[in-house]
């Protein structure tokens, strides 16, 4: 039997899945594991590495017997992004927990670095705000936390990375210490002109290029399978790519004018660019990908807190299970059951504000309450902020010369709910176009592998892209929203950090 399918891992912040992929693009069976996120001090956010790659593992070995590994062609990786962490070389232990994307315990080396009038150089150089979001300020943490860190990690005894690398050093038995362009485009540490580590912002950050992986393009041979369990030796490893730039290339290739959104515990809108202009302030800029020999560049908003902020509302208002599981149906139902949120404003930045923001120092607020709101009114505005959000960072793009907007491309749990859907499509007042398959991240990866173990092209490729649900927007409804979203912004004015 041929070799025909590509195993995509899709390593996020809340679950873990492998997909088979077949060569028409068709998810042929899939597993998926929970991961859970731990909150050791506030602000503080991070998870157990050994679990991350452990569940990655277990989701392979289960697609891997599903399909017959005599079927597999290859391996793909799509993972959560500018998460880092820290193994020992010698053991591949880790140095102690991944500080995730959400953590901001960097936060006072950020505010020392902006003190210090560096944010502008290194924007100019990563395409990156400052902000402890980014990896560079995570690994500096986890060297001062170790004693001779810096001299340890110098000498080639300490890896520093992101979960790409991570998985890539155990996957291959600790052979291949290497990442790709979009993700270290997300650490702080790359030089978008060069597509290398950057002397400079190393020397800024404090860290050794002898600790940091091998920058790869994000599809090719990054290396093969040894010494696993139930994974059998010598799969070839063809494709790394951060899991929203992966979804972006499994949307439509980075097709001008689609604008990619993905919502998740936090929510990514990128915008594809045909080159890395680091001028609008807002935003970062970033390598989408890099597909061999050409990069194709993004320009993008994070938010840290979408789903995760959604999730946080349905516990505060016991719309839980007991084992603490969101009851999805009550997230569908209560939004629409209630004409409007009667004022009410709920801004999850429950560890900062991202993009187009950026302050790490606001704090959420629910603002607007009066007597008659109720739990449906809340859980509405918890889903209304995330649409508010979303808008935020596309209005910052609008100012890009080079940005357009034909349709909004989603993609993520949340975007099952068709109301919060059909309310994004109003309030941009532009479609609003969903993927038909929920794995989207793992079928970029997968994609991306396909090109590199067959030499397709993009024409090739195209052929396997998944249909689309789409919203159209209402006009009048969209007229009726710029007022509220106006009240919005007001409710964001008060969350964000306000000197005494």
């Amino acid at each position: 039997m041929a070799r025909d399918l590509i195993i995509a891992l899709d390593e996020g912040t809340s679950n873990v899945k492998a997909v088979a992929i077949d060569g028409r693009g068709a998810v042929l069976t899939k597993a998926s594991r929970p991961l859970s996120v731990s909150t050791p001090q506030p602000g503080w956010v991070e998870q157990e590495g050994m679990t991350l790659l452990n569940m990655s593992l277990t989701v392979l070995r289960e697609v891997i017997q599903n399909v017959g590994e005599n079927r597999v062609a290859c391996l793909a990786i799509s993972n959560q992004r500018e998460t880092a962490i820290g193994w020992y070389r010698a053991s591949s232990a880790p140095l102690g927990p991944a500080l995730s994307w959400q953590c901001a315990r960097s936060a006072a080396l950020c505010e020392q670095l902006r003190h210090d009038r560096q944010e502008a150089r290194i924007r100019a150089i990563t395409g990156l705000p400052v902000a402890p979001l980014f990896s560079a300020s995570k690994m500096r943490w986890l060297l001062d936390s170790l004693p001779d860190g810096y001299a340890r990690a110098a000498s080639g005894e300490i890896c520093l990375g992101t979960l790409d690398a991570w998985l890539l050093w155990h996957l291959t038995g600790g052979k291949q210490f290497r990442c790709d362009t979009s993700n270290a485009s997300r650490t702080q540490l790359l030089n978008l002109q060069t597509g290398d580590w950057d002397d400079e912002m190393l020397a800024l950050f404090g860290l050794p290029r002898a600790a940091l992986p091998q920058i790869l393009p994000s599809a090719g041979l990054f290396g093969v399978t040894s010494g696993l369990s139930g994974i059998p030796d010598g799969l070839p490893i063809m494709a790394m790519i951060g899991d929203s730039h992966a979804a972006l290339y499994g949307h439509g290739l980075g097709l001008p004018g689609a604008v990619k959104t993905t919502y998740g515990t936090g929510s990514s809108v990128m915008a594809p660019l045909l080159t890395p202009d680091t001028s609008l302030t807002q935003l970062a800029t970033t390598v989408a990908w890099r597909d061999g020999e050409r990069i194709t560049w993004g320009l993008e908003g994070n938010i840290p807190h979408t789903g995760d902020g959604v999730a946080w509302m349905a516990q505060a208002t016991g719309l839980t299970d007991g084992k603490g599981q969101v009851l999805s149906r009550a997230l569908h139902e209560l939004p629409a059951s209630v004409e409007s949120t009667l004022g009410t404003y709920f801004v999850p930045a429950l560890t900062g504000l991202g993009a187009p923001w950026w302050d790490d120092r606001a704090r959420g607020v629910i603002c607007g309450l009066s007597r008659g709101v109720t739990p449906a009114h809340l859980i509405r505005a918890a889903l209304e902020a995330i649409a508010y959000q979303i808008a935020d960072v596309i209005e910052a793009m609008r100012q890009h010369p080079d940005f357009h907007l034909d349709r909004l491309m989603v993609d993520g749990g949340p975007t099952q709910n068709a109301w919060l859907m059909q309310f994004q499509a109003d309030l941009l007042g532009c479609p609003v176009a969903r993927s038909a398959t929920p794995e989207l991240s793992a079928l970029g990866a997968g994609l991306l592998a396909r090109r590199a173990l067959e030499h397709l092209t993009d024409n090739q490729l195209r052929l396997l892209l998944p249909e689309h649900d789409s919203w159209l927007p209402e006009a009048e409804r969209h007229h009726q929203l710029q007022q509220t979203w106006q009240g919005w912004r007001d409710a964001v004015t008060r969350a964000r950090w306000q000197p005494v």
